[in-house]
């Protein structure tokens, strides 16, 4: 293909607090993107220094005071598609990768490559997810190919405030599915760091979709703790060489102390009270004490863990059948008993 003929590629990446890994992302982004657009919501770890130095970045401030997928997608959609284009081309590649996401390295030489260069406008490209494990030797793919890619036509984009695609999917449009180029999701190589996101996900359930059974909350945020082994792979050499020969390595991550989902979920806790998150996998941790570092005072009112002893039984019966929970017929019905009654 004609470098002419090429379109021109655009990254867009939503952070907060993202300076644990967003230098290794920008510059592995940087191998590929004509324009790097980072829609920033308030960090304070040091993201915003992180970008100096990148020519290829444009930051934009997200000021969405809450969270909000949709919101924040439609901030980068609009700075994408304001950017110059580049080589005399007339369509835009976007892709719509998370800071903790980096395109496998054989990207440089997968036949796949020069098929999403040349994909007509409306185009939605699909990636296989791999989420790679602390020892950056195994991971697994869920069964799931994620549109992350679009060759823009202009369509609208719309979606939820969670959980939410990242970019326009119209009805009909024509899809590639790659399957030898692949994301790497490094969100599961910081443990530590993730239980606290998903700690964060928990409560923002609880009180955004207060109808949603805190079964399937759980179920659905320790779901790490029952991977199939059908989809557990070994990380392959050439998804990690091409970035290596420019001497980006991406085989390890720098690890924080502290992690701001926690200051978030103790402010939830002091503003509505402990027992509204009693039935939550969350409590193994000092969130007065976070509160106090945070907010240099004492909360409020007490944050000490508020639940039962019948509720930190069924809490831990919960983790034990985690793995069996979607194969046993027996923890299907417990789960649905304890729907019944109210969890």
């Amino acid at each position: 293909m004609d470098a002419t003929e090429r379109p021109t590629l655009i990254c867009v990446t939503p952070v907060k607090n993202e300076a644990w890994i967003l230098a290794k992302f920008l510059r592995c982004a940087a191998t590929w993107a004509d324009h790097i657009v980072l829609a920033d919501q308030q960090s304070t770890d040091g993201t915003r220094q992180v970008t100096q130095g990148f020519d290829k970045v444009t930051l934009i401030d997200n000021t969405i005071p809450r969270y909000d997928e949709a919101g924040r997608q439609k901030l980068l959609l609009e700075a994408a598609r304001k950017l110059p284009l580049v080589r005399g081309t007339q369509r835009r590649l976007i892709l719509a990768l998370d800071a903790d996401e980096f395109l496998t390295a054989n990207y440089r030489t997968s036949p796949e490559w020069g098929t999403l260069l040349a994909a007509p406008p409306g185009t939605v490209i699909c990636f296989q997810w791999v989420n790679v494990q602390p020892d950056f030797r195994g991971g697994w793919i869920p069964e799931v190919d994620y549109p992350l890619g679009f060759v823009d036509d202009g369509s609208a984009h719309g979606g939820s405030a969670i959980h939410n695609w990242r970019l326009p999917t119209p009805a009909n449009s024509p899809r590639i599915v790659c399957h030898d180029i692949k994301v790497l999701h490094y969100q599961y190589t910081d443990w530590q760091r993730m239980k606290s996101k998903h700690r964060w996900y928990q409560c923002w359930e609880v009180l955004n979709h207060p109808g949603k059974s805190m079964i399937d909350i759980f179920r659905q945020y320790h779901h790490m703790y029952a991977i199939p082994e059908k989809q557990r792979v070994t990380l392959l050499p050439e998804w990690f060489k091409g970035y290596a020969d420019f001497e980006i390595d991406i085989t390890s991550v720098e690890k924080s102390a502290g992690y701001y989902w926690d200051i978030q979920v103790a402010e939830w806790l002091a503003e509505h009270g402990p027992e509204k998150f009693a039935r939550l996998d969350i409590w193994h941790l000092d969130y007065e004490e976070i509160y106090r570092q945070a907010k240099d005072g004492n909360p409020p009112r007490s944050l000490q863990d508020p639940r039962t002893a019948e509720q930190k039984q069924i809490i831990q019966w919960l983790r034990d059948t985690q793995a069996t929970a979607a194969s046993d017929a027996s923890v299907r019905q417990r789960d649905a008993e304890l729907k019944a009654a109210g969890w």
